[in-house]
């Protein structure tokens, strides 16, 4: 069943305004939106990863806790110490091993670790409390940083985060029409 002509002349319009070098600029800003609102399908890579971590963060608190618990009853008393003791054996037992799934999870851990830390030593005076939020310009920092090092130093990325900025700033610069302009992300012939 063909569509109307009326429909038929639209799309040809908009596929030839599609090609025009002219406004390549401005179209990829709008196809790099799409791109970057747009969810694959991956549920099930992300059903297999949810379950692999809390299956590892069971067994780790489960650890950690009898840790804590055996090093508070051989002591009598319990130490600031054993927290990060019982942390240590149960991290590297359980999260120690180099796969993706546990990289995204201590990649997560160190900037929550490290803000604490901030405002840790804020808190013991080792820095100065800032009499402005430097928030903002901790962000454009690390967008700026990552940025460059995805354009000019791309292999010192993680390999997700060099796909998702593939994704998000390579591939939203290349269509040939309106299918893979905001339907798909590549034309059905190149895949």
């Amino acid at each position: 069943m063909a569509a109307p002509p009326q429909l038929q002349a639209l799309l040809k319009a908009v596929n030839a305004l599609l090609r025009k070098r002219r406004y390549h600029a401005a179209l990829a800003l709008i196809k790099g939106f799409r791109n970057g609102i747009v969810l694959r399908d991956k549920l099930r890579a992300i059903l297999q990863a949810t379950y692999t971590h809390s299956w590892n963060l069971a067994c780790f608190v489960f650890v950690y806790k009898g840790l804590c618990a055996l090093q508070a009853h051989t002591q009598g008393k319990t130490y600031q110490s054993h927290s990060f003791l019982a942390a240590f054996i149960g991290g590297f037992l359980l999260f120690g091993d180099n796969n993706n799934i546990n990289s995204q999870i201590n990649m997560y851990l160190t900037s929550r670790v490290l803000f604490a830390l901030c405002r840790l030593g804020v808190e013991k005076g080792y820095i100065p409390e800032l009499r402005w939020d430097p928030f903002p310009l901790y962000t454009a920092v690390v967008w700026g940083l990552v940025l460059w090092l995805f354009e000019y130093h791309r292999p010192t990325l993680q390999p997700s985060l060099q796909s998702s900025m593939t994704y998000l700033y390579e591939d939203s610069n290349v269509w040939h029409d309106l299918s893979d302009f905001l339907i798909y992300n590549k034309s059905r012939a190149s895949k």
